[in-house]
């Protein structure tokens, strides 16, 4: 028993136990600071840091690309339009071409009549009563009523 007391308080295993308990005391302050590190590594932190950037480089193209398909969507619906109103003008065209149209159409815009036939017009009998707007244009300059005029049809258009 005097060895192992003498063991026990010798040099080297005072420097032992010292040594151990230090390297306990260093293993636990490191896992409580393991605990407290926060989760954000550095490879972590790259990651992120590439992902950001190849959504920034990424965002306009990607703004240029929608950008660029509602272009070619209005676009197509202005080539669908353009073609109906070609179809419409074909057939308008088509139309004109037969003589018995194009006669038609001289009688009621033109008022033509055939040879031997008597043309009437029926005039309103309220449009007499109705007040004239125009009434005040008798003393104004004959270039003032033209541009009057060309401004009420310009406005009937819209």
């Amino acid at each position: 028993m005097a060895v192992k007391d003498r063991d026990r308080f010798s040099t080297a295993t005072r420097i032992r136990l010292i040594g151990e308990q230090t390297a306990a005391r260093v293993y636990r302050s490191q896992t409580k600071r393991q605990a407290r590190r926060s989760r954000l590594t550095g490879r972590a932190a790259l990651l992120a840091l590439v992902v950001c950037s190849l959504i920034v480089a990424l965002a306009y193209p990607m703004r240029q690309y929608v950008s660029q398909r509602a272009d070619i969507a209005d676009l197509q619906q202005e080539k669908d339009e353009t073609r109906r109103r070609v179809e419409q003008l074909r057939d308008m065209k088509a139309r004109w071409q037969d003589d018995a149209y194009a006669e038609q159409q001289a009688r009621a815009r033109l008022h033509y009549v055939m040879p031997g036939e008597t043309g009437y017009i029926v005039i309103d009998p309220g449009a007499a009563e109705q007040p004239r707007a125009d009434r005040g244009s008798a003393g104004r300059p004959w270039y003032v009523n033209v541009w009057d005029g060309v401004d009420k049809s310009d406005a009937a258009e819209r």
